[in-house]
């Protein structure tokens, strides 16, 4: 019973995004349910993606980690979100980042050869979750070209309110692109009276 409403999820969110019937049917066959723990790694950076997933509940976390040990934060992501590396999708290419999950959480395992017929088959489907990505990068690049660091924190606590409990400073900072110090010091001038 619980694997049927999680799967019900999946099918509405395929529905809202285009899929027909016969595309739904199929994904759900190949559906597999994660329950997975914190810093669970769902892909290493520099391996092939075999599976995309649908994040039903939790907190996931796409960063690029430098041979030094820097670690630079990609995108978060939580429920209702889909987590797929277009890049490596389509120059069928190794993942550039590491995709982990930062939080107890449910997904549902897609083999990647799924989305790769969707874009093959020129679905609206792979259309709509291409262009939904790329609003998002759209989102993001303006979001660290357009603001200052303080600007960026500011939105990013009016924006994901919910994240900035669940995730650490140095995470926040890493996506914020400055340093845990720079941010420590955004926090405090926050904090101070006007």
């Amino acid at each position: 019973m619980k694997h049927s409403a999680q799967l019900s999820q999946l099918a509405e969110f395929l529905q809202q995004f285009g899929a027909e019937q016969t595309t739904i049917d199929e994904t759900l066959a190949h559906a597999q349910i994660l329950e997975l723990p914190t810093r669970h790694i769902l892909l290493h950076q520099g391996q092939q993606a075999e599976q995309f997933y649908f994040l039903l509940d939790g907190l996931c976390h796409a960063c690029y980690l430098t041979e030094s040990g820097k670690q630079f934060s990609k995108e978060f992501y939580w429920d209702q979100d889909t987590l797929i590396g277009f890049e490596g999708l389509i120059t069928q290419s190794p993942s550039p980042f590491l995709l982990e999950t930062l939080s107890a959480s449910q997904l549902i395992a897609l083999p990647i050869a799924l989305i790769e017929t969707w874009r093959s088959q020129g679905l609206t489907l792979y259309i709509n979750l291409l262009e939904r990505q790329l609003v998002f990068k759209e989102n993001k690049e303006r979001f660290m070209l357009m603001y200052s660091p303080e600007e960026r924190y500011q939105l990013f606590t009016q924006s994901f309110a919910e994240l900035n409990f669940k995730l650490t400073d140095y995470q926040i900072a890493s996506y914020l692109g400055i340093t845990p110090i720079s941010l420590s010091r955004i926090k405090k001038r926050q904090a101070q009276p006007q």
